[in-house]
């Protein structure tokens, strides 16, 4: 008989309580021998026996077994699905205090991974919309939902297991069903739940994710701030009359969508960058407007999902440039370009660099749309691209501005803007702790003069932060 390994072993420990929320939204709370246990399920405040799964040299992961008490920071969740759904994690704790934990990772990571010496720390921009602010959302089709436990033990036959939602966390093939999302604004419920209704009373097969089949296989819904809509429906196989039924209810029961579009996609995986878009119905794109500028965004393209926000982002942005109209700017990652575009009205040149082809072509098309002239943008891999020989020829930069992906700049990138030392770095990010990691890098030539977090995802644990570095004297 296997020895059971006593390492991992389950411990229970009674009556913790939950004093902090650490990265990637664990609350944490401290163990009777001194370590500490992250925990998924309560929140600063909660008093809670809890059970280990998973135990580390120096900490617990555990689960929350009985409250003795809740928080004063505890709200009640909004949405039914909360808890089952993986999206919202934070929706049982009150916004502001939502602020005030986002805050206070950003101000750690800068300081314990960054050892930089900030200025006086601005209050976090919060959302005026905590709910169904996001403009871009992707659900997947099932043909096996994913069952409560209370639909386990009840003796009732299920005859329908069609599901349109998300994955539950951790299960590839498990789709829960979502009546009402609170992330999107109507009519994205409405479009969701017509099209799902529709699809199975006609008998049009969900997929099948682990044998690979069926006709549905995931819808997206965008949105922009001047009230424009696109639907994709990417099928996983389909005939053209399957194809032709499921856009046609779609175009008549929806006559707002701006934009109807389709993929059939039979890969093993799903997403659509490597596949053919099919504009079924008006515009193969919509656009999104900022102070008078227009950007077309198609399925492929990369937009901030938070338009309210990312307008106060890109504001915040400028103002950190402080741009007289004289400077040649840096816009590196630029993306589609649309920083590159608020900013240029301010500067006397502005060139963006980024390294997928798509998004170049997208800027290159805004740009032209909007009438700007003092833009140029490039395309390439960021850290052999932007070289000695690309500076000489379009000129040295007063300031740049990034905005990294996650994993933040490249080293390569670091050492060529240490080397060409702009007067100005406007660093945008979201993800503070490898921002901190490349401020480090930075830091013996350039001070943190500004700071500002601003909330792009209410609800989650997610924060973009934008930094202003100046040379040091």
């Amino acid at each position: 008989m296997p020895r059971k390994n006593k390492k991992n072993r389950k411990k229970e420990f009674q009556g913790l309580e939950v004093f902090d929320a650490g990265a990637k939204g664990k609350s944490v709370a401290k163990a009777p021998d001194g370590k500490i246990v992250f925990l998924s399920d309560a929140i600063p405040g909660d008093v809670v026996d809890v059970q280990t799964f998973k135990k580390r040299k120096g900490y617990y992961e555990a689960k929350t077994t009985k409250f003795h008490k809740f928080s004063e920071d505890r709200t009640a969740p909004s949405c039914e699905h909360f808890g089952s759904c993986g999206g919202c994690k934070w929706q049982y704790m009150k916004y502001a205090k939502q602020l005030f934990f986002k805050q206070k990772e950003v101000t750690n990571n800068l300081q314990r991974i960054g050892k930089v010496e900030l200025p006086e720390v601005t209050a976090i921009l919060g959302s005026n919309n905590p709910f169904f602010y996001r403009n871009k959302m992707e659900f997947s089709f099932s043909n096996s939902r994913w069952l409560s436990q209370d639909e386990i033990n009840s003796d009732q036959p299920i005859d329908n297991r069609n599901a349109l939602g998300f994955h539950i966390p951790g299960m590839w093939d498990k789709i829960l069903d979502i009546n009402k999302c609170w992330l999107q604004a109507d009519p994205s419920n409405s479009i969701r739940n017509d099209l799902k209704s529709f699809a199975t009373s006609n008998d049009i097969p969900f997929f099948d994710p682990r044998n690979q089949s069926g006709v549905l296989r995931t819808l997206m819904i965008r949105t922009s701030s001047i009230g424009e809509i696109m639907v994709l429906v990417q099928f996983y196989t389909a005939t053209q009359k399957q194809i032709e039924t499921v856009l046609d209810f779609l175009k008549t029961s929806h006559p707002e969508i701006t934009a109807l579009l389709y993929v059939v996609n039979p890969k093993r995986n799903d997403t659509i960058y490597d596949q053919k878009v099919i504009c079924y119905h008006g515009r193969d794109y919509i656009v999104e407007s900022m102070e008078g500028l227009h950007f077309k965004i198609n399925a492929k393209s990369f937009y901030q999902t938070n338009s309210e926000q990312a307008y106060n982002l890109y504001k915040i942005t400028r103002d950190f440039a402080g741009l007289t109209g004289n400077e040649i700017v840096y816009d590196l990652y630029t993306g589609t370009g649309t920083i590159a575009q608020f900013v240029a009205k301010n500067a006397r040149k502005v060139i963006g660099i980024e390294a997928v082809p798509d998004a170049i072509k997208a800027a290159k098309e805004n740009a032209l749309h909007n009438k700007i002239q003092n833009v140029d943008f490039f395309v390439g891999d960021m850290k052999r691209i932007f070289n000695d020989a690309f500076i000489e020829t379009h000129g040295h930069p007063d300031v740049v501005i990034t905005d990294p992906p996650r994993d933040g700049m490249h080293k390569e990138v670091v050492q060529q803007i240490l080397k060409i030392q702009p007067s100005k770095i406007v660093y945008v990010s979201c993800n503070s702790a490898t921002q901190a990691r490349d401020l480090a890098l930075m830091d013996a030539a350039y001070k943190v003069a500004r700071t500002q977090a601003v909330d792009m995802f209410p609800q989650t644990y997610h924060v973009e932060n934008v930094v202003l570095l100046e040379k040091r004297i």
